[in-house]
């Protein structure tokens, strides 16, 4: 009888197909008592199918990441560093291209807090985040914990949602949260290997291989392959012991580079090092860090580790056997750092981008590919006369990853610049700068210019040729991208088209024609693709009004990736463009907008008992106040009397012939009644 009553309810909740409260994220707490003063709060998260709840280290830029707010923390006590996760996802979104992070099915955060006073009785933690399917969903949760007095723990926490007063919603949450507390374990079950967590790491690691093998045709490496290989040879007694001994080498190699990525990651923390990432400071350290190595390639300086580090390595090498070759190893990363040092700092630096193992994989990746030659050429001793001569073209081997190792350090740059929002590095100065750079790689190529250690070249080889014309070729396609070009061959790396001096290309501003001149009602903006929009209600119903136009009203947010998908994808189409141009009144509110309200303007919701103090508020309150609706973008096509055209509203939908049909069901209608 019970799951009846829950199935009819359930029913009459949703079977209208109108409108919907959705919450996916399911919340149990608990609270621990670590010691007389430090407890530990937990916050277990199962999530609906499909769905993802955007974690707290998700980078700015993107879709909104957990903010994890104390309310009552002034004086009573203090957080004992940053909340811990557990397992995520990350995946680049092209949308917003950042590398995003989330939850999905489960997850578990935890904080240790120290109490500052002896008598506080609960602790208040307010969560604001973001789940997305085919919408998103800003949801608030508030928190309270009972501070236990004896027992060790205590596991209830009261949870608020922002649906409480749409009473059939309620039920159905209710009912929905009451079987999750049941069947949900206090221990998270870490979340399964996820395809976009492995496509990272093999990314990584082919990035790393073949980084392994650019610097091994660096001046520091590659002479060293003949004189090593024949070393083993010789002083070995039979050839198999030759060639057991350069298997050795090779594995000692891919030893010591290993344990220094392990080392990095052990040190600084597999999800510290994704956080630092996205840190300002450390994204502005790193594009220093790159742009020195690249002045070392460029014949500016050497990086050198001490001469007595390679001495005494050394002198340990002549001991022989297993411990012998493992110096040899290390004298061998010791004596070639100069070219190596920069690629490998290079790969630990963007392996942090990807946090967990990455940095072990990279190193991995590139000591394989330094480490195979060593072996191969150790057990076909022929091959060495295939190999070519050393001589000039090692340098510019190393010329040539100076110049891309300077191209890198500008992405970092634009990373700090993007989070500060200081629009020194936009999209047009980004590109500049690219073009500068791999257009006098280029004229390099092609011998029209000479660095501190270039060997004099009477003429350049077919092959420098053929590298310089692909150059060339990439500098020409980068042009077209200051006009305004997607340039999508390169996506992630330039800042995106919306941050630049002129989002629609030079000389435009409005998706391909110049509307300069023209004249905007009171209240209104360009919106995407040079769209006439009001992110005010009111203002926009007004001039809906005066022109006797229906309106479009459309529930969006700055962070969300399915509103940006359909306007890039489904509003471009030139039938939907004409629509929303010639015909509507666009009205886009956006809840996520973080401006705050007036004081005379802030109020608390009647529908929800939340308290509205943002313009992002507002527009949420709006939203499920009048249409019981809550995810983004949801579209609702209304006449100059706010009365409802279309037989539903439209969400995500990337059908564009569906879309557009949608759209002409309201207009015609308002033109009939017209």
């Amino acid at each position: 009888m019970k799951k009846l009553l829950f199935i009819l309810i359930a029913f009459l909740a949703f079977a209208n197909g109108n409108a919907q409260i959705l919450d996916p994220a399911k919340w149990t707490t608990k609270i621990e008592k670590k010691s007389d003063t430090n407890y530990i709060l937990t916050f277990n998260v199962v999530i609906e199918k499909d769905w993802h709840l955007y974690s707290q280290f998700t980078p700015d830029g993107g879709p909104l990441p957990l903010e994890i707010i104390f309310k009552n923390q002034k004086g009573n006590f203090t957080l004992v560093g940053k909340a811990k996760e557990s397992k995520t996802r990350s995946a680049f979104n092209d949308i917003f291209e950042v590398n995003e992070t989330f939850f999905e099915k489960k997850g578990q955060i935890q904080q240790e807090i120290t109490l500052t006073n002896p008598k506080l009785t609960e602790i208040k933690v307010d969560f604001n985040y973001q789940v997305c399917k085919e919408v998103c969903i800003n949801m608030e949760k508030n928190f309270t914990f009972a501070i236990p007095a004896v027992s060790k723990t205590t596991a209830v926490a009261t949870d608020v949602t922002i649906v409480d007063s749409v009473k059939v919603d309620t039920v159905v949450s209710q009912i929905a949260i009451t079987e999750d507390q049941v069947s949900t374990p206090e221990k998270i079950v870490p979340l399964d290997s996820e395809p976009a967590t492995k496509r990272g790491l093999w990314s990584i690691f082919f990035i790393a291989f073949l980084s392994g093998f650019a610097a091994l045709l660096t001046p520091c490496v590659f002479p060293m392959i003949p004189m090593t290989v024949s070393f083993f040879t010789k002083q070995s007694k039979t050839k198999a012991k030759g060639i057991s001994n350069a298997i050795i080498y090779g594995v000692a190699i891919i030893f010591i580079y290993v344990v220094l990525g392990f080392l990095v990651t052990w040190i600084f923390g597999a999800d510290a090092l994704n956080a630092l990432s996205t840190n300002v400071w450390f994204n502005i350290i790193f594009f220093v860090l790159l742009v020195t190595f690249a002045a070392s390639f460029l014949g500016g300086f050497e990086i050198m580790l001490p001469n007595s580090w390679a001495n005494k390595v050394d002198n340990q090498a002549d001991r022989g056997g297993i411990v012998g070759i493992l110096f040899m190893a290390l004298a061998l990363a010791i004596v070639s750092f100069s070219c190596t040092g920069p690629i490998v700092g290079t790969l630990l630096v963007e392996a942090a981008s990807k946090g967990g193992i990455a940095p072990i994989v990279g190193m991995f990746g590139f000591s394989l590919a330094l480490a195979l030659p060593f072996m191969l050429f150790a057990m076909f001793p022929g091959w060495l006369n295939s190999l070519p001569k050393s001589g000039g073209w090692l340098n510019t081997v190393k010329v040539v990853l100076g110049f891309l190792e300077l191209a890198l350090a500008f992405k970092f740059l634009s990373n700090a610049d993007l989070v500060l929002q200081l629009h020194f590095l936009e999209r047009e100065v980004f590109l500049a700068i690219w073009i500068a750079i791999f257009g006098t790689l280029a004229f390099y190529l092609f011998g029209k210019i000479s660095l501190p250690h270039d060997s004099p070249m009477a003429h350049i080889s077919v092959g420098r040729l053929s590298f310089g014309l692909v150059v060339l070729a990439f500098t020409i396609y980068l042009i077209p991208g200051i006009w305004g070009a997607p340039l999508k061959l390169i996506s992630g790396f330039p800042p995106p088209m919306t941050y630049s001096e002129s989002p629609y290309g030079v000389g435009n501003s409005k998706g391909g024609s110049n509307t300069s001149a023209q004249i905007l009602p009171e209240g209104a903006h360009l919106g995407p693709h040079g769209l006439i929009a009001f992110d005010d209600y009111e203002k926009g119903l007004a001039y809906a009004k005066s022109v006797n136009k229906p309106i479009l009203l459309d529930f969006t947010g700055f962070a969300c990736v399915n509103c940006r998908k359909m306007e890039d994808y489904v509003w471009s189409d030139p039938a939907i463009l004409k629509i929303l141009q010639e015909e509507v009144v666009l009205i886009s509110l956006y809840v996520d907008d973080k401006r705050e309200l007036p004081k005379s303007e802030q109020y608390v919701s009647k529908e929800t008992g939340k308290e509205i103090v943002s313009v992002g508020n507002k527009w949420s309150d709006f939203q499920i106040t009048r249409y019981k609706a809550n995810a983004q973008p949801y579209y609702i096509v209304l006449d100059v009397e706010e009365n409802m055209l279309s037989d539903k509203p439209e969400s995500y939908n990337s059908n564009i012939n569906a879309y557009k049909g949608w759209l002409r069901e309201g207009i015609d209608r308002f033109k009939k009644v017209e």
